[in-house]
């Protein structure tokens, strides 16, 4: 899975304290339930497909964007710390970041240790109660270790300590920059938040996207391949160019392919309206679309 972080997506838009209120994803997916079901009643056409086909594609779009979510929250950590400034030594670097994620975020703690000639690592911990970023909550704590510095750096964040809305976030993510080339990647894993029995899994290399900064904006854009696995088998997930605004719990504009275990495919295709309010087209197999309205 790729991701391209856009501008704003950064230490100075992280606040800490109080909790920040955004709708609740439970009420965008009983909004999004209601508008299948609209549809499924009103709509025309020979070829649409059928309410159960609607009911099948909606639970899956749930677990979808459920999962995103999480795999968003491991990003937003990365986002935590500034890019290193190529040519800056190390540790000089690390202080300075230290410092500022103290003053935006002010309900997590971070102190830097050394762990060899080459690497230093800074463990940022949340308290129990948790800390608000972005609409997500996290609590527990993440190690980010740096190796090298001026002319070749690596960072690895192990966030396996780390849990975002109260699920256990089993990923590490990380960057290498100062090269010729700066890239992401990211191995995460998990179950899917209120599908005890569905789990996700995605490892994938992330490369920067073309005009927009690696770190330090105010959107998420996945591109890649992943996997949710539950009781009737494993889908088979594409999405491209699915992009996040901050504090989002949908995507605002993209695509998702996902190629279910019984053999379909459903095809989903989110475009912005007004704000907040958007609409995703879905397409299962090769019946007309239906396009349904979302609150993200």
């Amino acid at each position: 899975m790729t991701v391209a972080l856009g501008p704003g997506y950064g230490p100075s838009r992280w606040r800490g304290g109080s909790r920040t209120v955004f709708p609740e994803p439970f009420m965008r997916r009983i909004a999004c339930l209601a508008a299948f079901a609209a549809l499924s009643t009103t709509a025309c056409g020979d070829n649409l497909p059928t309410k159960e086909e609607i009911d099948d594609a909606t639970a899956r779009v749930e677990r979808l964007a459920a999962s995103t979510h999480q795999v968003r929250g491991a990003f937003e950590m990365l986002g935590l710390m500034p890019v290193y400034t190529c040519g800056e030594p190390r540790r000089t670097f690390l202080n300075h970041a230290v410092e500022g994620l103290s003053a935006s975020v002010t309900c997590a703690t971070a102190r830097v240790q050394a762990v060899d000639d080459v690497t230093d690592s800074v463990v940022v911990s949340f308290p129990s109660g948790g800390c608000d970023v972005h609409g997500l909550r996290f609590t527990g704590r993440a190690v980010l270790e740096y190796r090298g510095g001026e002319d070749l750096m690596e960072m690895k964040a192990d966030l396996r300590e780390l849990a975002v809305d109260g699920q256990s976030l089993q990923a590490k993510v990380g960057y290498g920059t100062c090269a010729d080339e700066t890239r992401l990647f990211a191995e995460v894993e998990g179950r899917v938040p209120n599908r005890e029995d569905h789990t996700f899994h995605i490892n994938s290399t992330v490369g920067k996207r073309d005009g927009l900064p690696i770190i330090g904006g105010t959107s998420l854009v996945f591109d890649g391949p992943g996997e949710l696995t539950g009781p009737s088998g494993t889908d088979r997930i594409t999405v491209t160019s699915l992009e996040y605004e901050v504090g989002n719990y949908l995507p605002k504009e993209g695509t998702a392919v996902v190629e279910t275990a019984n053999g379909h495919r459903l095809s989903l295709a989110f475009h912005p309206v007004l704000w907040r309010v958007g609409r995703v087209e879905v397409t299962v197999d090769d019946k007309e679309p239906v396009t349904v309205p979302v609150v993200r």
